[in-house]
């Protein structure tokens, strides 16, 4: 059984999908404002959201936005809207699948298990002697227990989540600040960052900025 948070302003659509994500043995909120399902995902710890994107008062992509600068929680998109290049770029914007209505609930219900299960799949990561857990929010190297602030944490997963890949800049800003473009943001944080790892730019350890491109998370050699 899964907490969900069903965003949707279609009162007879809302109460179909939670009767039957209910049916499927989930626990459902719905909401009907993109600004009520912020302040549910700050305030409680859902498993998923299931987001529509035709919102009353903000528009589903930039919700999306600002639940990805506040939680990891998986995000299901389900919307008439069936262009590709939009779904490709909310794909790109932190979405972690897109459903286009209408759909079954036997549908709706089979994703939000596949993203259930990938998203608890996710929850150790290891790298060298980085080990992150992203439910307690716990991180620690070399068995030493790291003290981070919220948005390091997140900066952290992030870049544990894609290991090996050259993340680019602009992409963690759109994540993890959807409301700034300041790419000094990001050096402060990479700055105390590596600062908690025992790490300096000029000799890094696991962050390793790619001139111009971006930041790679790899384990020491």
């Amino acid at each position: 059984m899964a907490s969900v948070l069903l965003v949707e302003d279609d009162p007879v659509v809302r109460a179909a999908i939670t009767r039957a994500l209910t049916g499927q043995g989930h626990m459902v909120h719905g909401v009907a404002l993109a600004i009520e399902a912020l302040r549910e995902v700050t305030a409680n710890n859902y498993d998923v959201v299931v987001l529509d994107l035709g919102l009353p008062d903000l528009d589903g992509g930039d919700a999306l936005r600002m639940i990805r600068g506040v939680t990891n929680t998986p995000v299901v998109i389900a919307t008439a809207r069936d262009d590709e290049q939009e779904i490709i770029r909310l794909l790109n914007a932190g979405a972690d699948d897109y459903l286009v209505k209408p759909f079954s609930s036997e549908h709706l219900g089979a994703r939000v298990q596949a993203v259930l299960r990938r998203a608890r799949e996710s929850k150790q990561l290891v790298i060298g002697g980085l080990e992150i857990d992203v439910e307690l929010r716990r991180a620690t190297v070399d068995g030493r227990e790291l003290t981070l602030t919220h948005k390091e944490f997140e900066l952290l997963s992030y870049l544990a989540a894609r290991s090996g890949e050259v993340v680019p800049r602009a992409e963690i800003l759109a994540n993890l600040w959807p409301s700034t473009r300041d790419d000094q943001t990001l050096d402060v944080h990479l700055s105390w960052l590596r600062r908690k790892l025992g790490e300096r730019a000029a000799q890094p350890r696991y962050l390793h900025t790619v001139r111009g491109v971006g930041v790679r998370l790899v384990a020491p050699r």
